[in-house]
């Protein structure tokens, strides 16, 4: 796959507005996927249920994980994406809004490639979306 793409793993439809408006404003327009719970997240990911006509050989550039979600926790989605050999080298960008440092020890033990608190001030907000995205899209060379 040619086109760049983006999963958003995102239950607050403000946080979804706001890491839009981020990526639009830094020029990072790419395909971007919308998922709004950890089971509609793996459901993307392994072509499962609603996305079951999906290609798995089309996977995310990069997944924009929010921790706190519904049905399936970001750190199960975390876990089972990083567990399966196909899907492991996904880099997986945690962005939340928890400082608790078992969530942190946890997102790492379990392999995730980054761990962002969002801040409050969107000013800084759009700062760390430009930088996840020039990194991950732009920077780092995927295995994909």
């Amino acid at each position: 796959m040619d086109e760049v793409e983006i999963l958003l793993v995102e239950d607050n439809p403000a946080d979804v507005e706001l890491t839009l408006r981020a990526l639009k404003k830094n020029n990072i327009a790419n395909k971007v996927v919308i998922v709004g719970d950890g089971e509609e997240a793996l459901d993307f990911i392994f072509a499962r249920g609603s996305y079951s006509t999906r290609s798995t050989n089309e996977l995310p550039k990069v997944i924009l994980l929010d921790l706190k979600l519904p049905k399936v926790s970001g750190l199960e989605v975390l876990a089972e994406i990083k567990g399966n050999p196909k899907t492991r080298m996904i880099p997986i960008v945690v962005l939340t809004s928890s400082k608790e440092e078992k969530d942190i020890v946890e997102s790492y033990k379990l392999g995730v490639n980054s761990y962002i608190v969002k801040p409050v001030d969107f000013d800084k907000f759009i700062d760390s979306v430009k930088d996840i995205g020039m990194y991950w899209l732009l920077v780092n060379q995927s295995p994909f």
